[in-house]
Order: structure tokens, then sequence, then C-alpha cells
């Protein structure tokens, strides 16, 4: 380090010495003066949250004015904890809130949905109720109000177990109970509403219930769910109405008393059932356009209230229509079980026989073909009468042809003469049609009984995962117009052999022209149209066709051509000289009088 480096670092530390000596400030000591800003600070923390006190309680109080101005003497009910309390049997699980004494969630044990997760027929995020009357306060909505729960079980007369859960809201002025009430072995849970004093304070002779409903897909097909889901509802005069299964919005005021109200899905049914009557019923359902829910319902109506107490019944369960028919009348009709003219061999044939086959066989698949036998073991007569028939009109074939020739440009003559030879040979030409015209109530029955058929729900059989839905042998990359995406393979199997069998049948018939072409017409319709349809139904039709080979089959070989020619030559003989019967009279003449005016 050189003289001038050394000088100059002495003279920075003096100058350091000195400032640190006279310019630099010793610390502070506090003083009251000092204090008070932090006094004044600490003053103003606390100021907000005893204001914050002030204003809770402010508003505690503004709340509870509000209460007791809305609620009245019940304002002291809208304030509580709420809990869910369970009651159930062996088939379904009702859950209930404490408040509002409301139905959060329906579990039937018995099912799966088509993911394989519990069944909620109701859950509280889909479904609400609201339950309210009229008030001297005004319009007043019990599913503000906090209930005490009790849950018991008790013994029927016939020694039945009865699960019972109490809820009750009581002040001083009175007392409300609800009470659910759940027998072992079935879907249907009693409510009774009981409001005990408060006298002056109703002023309402009914509860108004509201329900509305977003009824939750549980079937893998949405699109044939929707096409089954609808309200029904019953009048106490005995009528059963619906809204339809359109997908368009429809309301309906229904201005008699209602039996009951079913919001009825494909499979199953929510539904309320009157101990007496329902009034001043309102209803609508509606179909979402892309959602996964089925439908939107809803339901309003007046519950009248005697001496106090509202008495009605929910039901959570399966359409079964053997179960629904034991709920109340007309109940049963939850199930569609077809048009008038089909729907007594499903109700008194079919039900009972599934129901019978159902004890000693557990594959539905075996159940079917079974059916399939013993209806055609029954019809059998018929099938033999329908064979001769179309045998008789095969051996005199070669008499139809002469005619034909003869009198081909006059149909009018030509249909004359046919009817004289017929009356001659003693043949009828609907002979062989009418038997299969009687079979047709059976044929047809079951197109609306499989769709519906709970039984066949979830049960495989060979590649079918679920006989109650279309069985999907291989899927399509592309959309068939009115035939879908997948095939079918018991729908393809019933085809083939409902074309073989008309093959088989035109050998055996007088059948000429597009009659002839019609019978191969139908059955590739029918493959386009039960495509989409469950597999139990194409199922059912392909062994019904496969039997009715066989009964063919058996039948000719008892059935000899040459002996029923014998039997027309010996009926020809006899009646050369019969008369025209007053019916045979009357259609010539009904004939030739169309013919005069075609040519007119």
């Amino acid at each position: 380090m050189d003289k001038n480096q050394a000088t100059g670092l002495i003279l920075f530390a003096a100058v350091i010495l000195v400032y640190s000596l006279f310019f630099a400030s010793s610390p502070e000591i506090p003083t009251e003066e000092t204090q008070v800003p932090a006094q004044t600070e600490s003053a103003e923390r606390d100021v907000p949250s005893a204001m914050q006190s002030t204003l809770l309680s402010e508003n505690d109080s503004l709340q509870s004015a509000q209460s007791i101005a809305k609620y009245g003497e019940l304002a002291v009910l809208t304030s509580g904890e709420e809990n869910q309390i369970s009651l159930e049997n062996d088939l379904i699980q009702v859950t209930v809130s404490s408040k509002g004494a409301l139905i959060d969630e329906v579990n039937l044990k018995e099912f799966k949905n088509w993911e394989q997760q519990p069944l909620l027929l109701i859950d509280k995020e889909s479904s609400q109720m609201d339950f309210s009357i009229e008030s001297r306060v005004g319009l007043i909505s019990l599913n503000d109000l906090y209930y005490t729960s009790d849950l018991q079980t008790e013994q029927d007369e016939d020694g039945s177990t009865i699960h019972v859960l109490t809820l009750s809201a009581a002040t001083e002025s009175g007392q409300i109970t609800h009470v659910f009430s759940l027998k072992d072995g079935t879907y249907e849970v009693h409510k009774s509403l009981e409001i005990d004093r408060y006298s002056g304070y109703f002023t309402g002779n009914s509860i108004r219930l509201t329900w509305a409903d977003q009824v939750r897909a549980h079937e893998r097909d949405l699109a044939e769910s929707r096409r089954k889901t609808q309200v029904n509802y019953y009048l106490n005069t005995g009528s059963y109405e619906n809204l339809g299964v359109g997908d368009d919005l429809e309301q309906e005021q229904v201005q008699e008393p209602v039996k009951w109200i079913g919001f009825s899905q494909r499979f199953f049914t929510a539904g309320l059932i009157a101990s007496d009557s329902f009034q001043n019923v309102s209803l609508a359902q509606s179909t979402p356009g892309d959602s996964s829910i089925v439908k939107f319902m809803e339901a309003s109506m007046d519950i009248p209230l005697k001496e106090g107490t509202a008495d009605y019944t929910y039901y959570f369960g399966p359409d079964n229509y053997k179960t629904l028919k034991k709920v109340t009348e007309g109940f049963e009709k939850n199930v569609d079980m077809g048009y008038f003219f089909v729907s007594w061999v499903n109700k008194y044939i079919i039900v009972n026989l599934f129901a019978f086959l159902e004890k000693y066989f557990s594959n539905y698949g075996v159940i079917i073909i079974l059916i399939v036998f013993i209806i055609k073991l029954a019809l059998s007569p018929l099938t033999y009468k329908s064979y001769i028939g179309m045998a008789k009109m095969r051996v005199i074939k070669p008499e139809i042809d002469e005619l034909k020739e003869k009198y081909g440009d006059d149909a009018t003559k030509m249909q004359q003469e046919q009817m004289k030879l017929f009356g001659q040979l003693g043949v009828s030409p609907i002979s062989g049609c009418l038997p299969m015209v009687l079979q047709m109530p059976f044929l047809f029955a079951m197109f609306f009984f499989f769709p519906n058929a709970i039984q066949l729900r979830q049960e495989s059989f060979l590649w079918a995962s679920d006989l109650s839905t279309y069985d999907t042998f291989f899927n399509l990359p592309f959309t068939i117009p009115f035939y879908g995406s997948h095939v079918s393979l018991f729908t393809l199997l019933m085809t083939v052999s409902q074309i073989v069998y008309t093959h088989f049948n035109n050998q055996l018939t007088t059948a000429q022209g597009p009659m002839k072409n019609l019978g191969y017409i139908m059955p590739v319709m029918f493959m386009f149209i039960l495509n989409s349809y469950p597999a139990g139904l194409s199922f059912y039709y392909f062994v019904s066709n496969m039997v009715t080979f066989g009964q063919q089959a058996v039948i000719k070989l008892f059935v000899d051509d040459t002996k029923i020619r014998a039997k027309v030559e010996e009926s020809k003989a006899k009646n050369v000289n019969k008369k025209k019967s007053k019916f045979q009279q009357k259609l010539e003449e009904a004939m030739k009088a169309a013919d005069s005016n075609r040519k007119k």
C-alpha cells in the first residue's frame, strides 16, 4: 500500500467516526405519547369484531322476525338438525329425511341398473316433493319443518312384520305427525299425515302435494325406455288414462277425482294411491333433447284432510303384472298388455304360464321354448284343420285352373263359378285361413308381452346377455335407416325361418301373384322392425316357426292327398243337384250388382 492510499483510508475512517459520534440518533425510549398509536391500532382491530357480533345478533333477530312473520306459530320448528332415517324390508330401502319428512331415496334391493349399480328409483337430486297447506299467515311449506324420529317394529294380525317410522314436530299449540308404514314382502309404503290442534292456524282443508321427477335411465336402451315411459292415472269412475308416450310437452288438468297416479317406466313404477281420491290434479311430462334423463314428469294434487288426517300410499316397485294387480284397482294397467283383442291372452294365459314355469325352471330361454311347445300343442287342432283346408284347395287346383282358362276375362263370372265349384266339392276357401286367424291373438300378444316382461330383464341366454333388449351379434360401422347400427342374430334366424316357412307353405296352397309374394316381403319387413326389439321376442318367433315345421311334417305323414281327393269326389257326387243356399244366392246377387255398377 502506498502513502496516498494509506492517507485516504485514514481520512475515510475518521469521517465515519465523527458521523457516528455527533449525527447518529440514539434509540427512542417508549413513552405514553409513542404508545398511543399502538393502542389506537389495537382498538381499531377490536372494533370490527364487536360490530360483527352486534350485526350477527341483529341479523339473527331479523331472521327470527322474518320466520315468525312467515310461519307464525311454526317458526320454532324451522331450525334444527337434518338426519336420514332408513325404513326397509326385504324388498326395498326407503331413506326419509327428518327435515320435511321427505323421501330422499328409494333403493330396490332385488334389482340393479344396466351398469350393475344399485337401482335407485327415487333419489334426492332427481326427485322433489313439496307439501304445503294454507294458513292464516299464508301458504306454509311443511318441507321447512324439522321433526324428531322414532322407528319401531310391529306385528300384523297375520304375523307379518311392519316397520313404522314416526316423525313428529310439536309446539305448545299442537303437533304435526308423519307416519310411514312398510310391511315385509311388499313395495307399498303407507303414509299418514296428522295435524293435531293448532286451532285456527291452518285454514286449508287439504294438503297440496307437488311431485317433480327427472326419471333416470335404468336400462341400456334409452330410446326404448323413453318409448315405454309415461304418466298414467286412474279415475275413481274406473277409467284408465295416460299422457301418451310422445316426446313433446304434454299437460292435463284432470277435473274428476283421481284414484292413483303412476310415473311408469319400462320396468318400474313410482306411484301415489289415494285412500279415497286426489282432487284438482295437474299432470305434465316431456322428453329432454340431449340428455341421459329419460323423461321429466310432474304431478300436483290436493290430498283431502279429514279430521286433520291425510292418508295415501306410495308404490315403489317393479312392473310385474301379478304384483301390481294386488295393489289397488286398475294398478296393473301400468303394464301394457296390448289391445283388448289380444290382452286377454297375456292377462289370463301367458302371465300365469310364466309364473308356473318359473317355479321349476330358472333359465328363461328354456321357459320360452316350453311356452312355445305348450301353446302349439294347445292350438294343434286348429293347425291340423288349417293344413287339411289348404290340402283340399291344393287337390282341386286342376278344376280352378280350368275355370281360369274359361272365364279368365270375366272376373265376376269367374268368382261365381268358383263359388259354385266350392259348393259342389264341399270345399271352403276360408277353411285353411280361419284356423290361422284364430291363432293370431297369440302371435300378436307376444309382441306386447315380451317388451314389457320384467321377468326377462338382465336374464341371459346363449349369446344374448339380456333377453329384455336386443342381442348384438356384431356392430356395424354405419347406421342403416329403420334398421340400426347393430345386427341381432335372433332376428336374422327368425327372418330366415319365416322365409323358409313361407316357401314351404306356398307349395301347399293355390296362392298366386302378389298374394304369394307377400309372404316373402313380410319377414323382411319384420326383420327391420324387430332388430331393436327384445331378443326374447325374436327367439320366441324363431322357435315357433321351427315347431310349426315339425307339426306340418308330422301331419303330412298322416294326411294322404289321394284320400282327400276321394272325399272331394264323394262330396261332388252328393251335391250335383244341391240347391244354392240363401247365403250363396245373396252373395251372387251382390257380386252381380257390383259388376253392374262397375260397368256403368
